[in-house]
């Protein structure tokens, strides 16, 4: 893997404020790489030999979280995010908007 890369994506995960999530796709394309979301992904499931790295807020385009990770649901709703019946998190409210 790029290791530019992989630093510029936990760079961007870096800057999501708390109480705030971005997606997969998002940050994709905030690093020039529009069409590798599932890259960040993996980045992510890495970041730990990085450093340490808010990746609780990252979620998928729906607000899905990650799959066998039990811990991202209490880490955001300690940031005060709120998640929607079918157990997403609600995008419309939560999601990091970057002007």
């Amino acid at each position: 893997m790029d290791q530019d890369l992989i630093y510029q994506v936990l760079a961007v995960v870096s800057e999501i404020p708390k109480g705030k999530v971005a997606s997969y796709k998002q940050i994709a394309i905030l690093v020039g790489r529009e069409e590798n979301a599932r890259l960040v992904g993996k980045i992510l499931s890495v970041s730990s030999l990085y450093g340490d790295y808010p990746c609780h807020r990252v979620v998928n385009g729906v607000g899905r979280l990650v799959p066998g990770w039990t811990m991202q649901e209490e880490l955001l709703k300690d940031e005060g995010i709120s998640f929607k019946s079918n157990g997403y998190v609600d995008m419309k409210k939560h999601q990091w908007n970057i002007k």
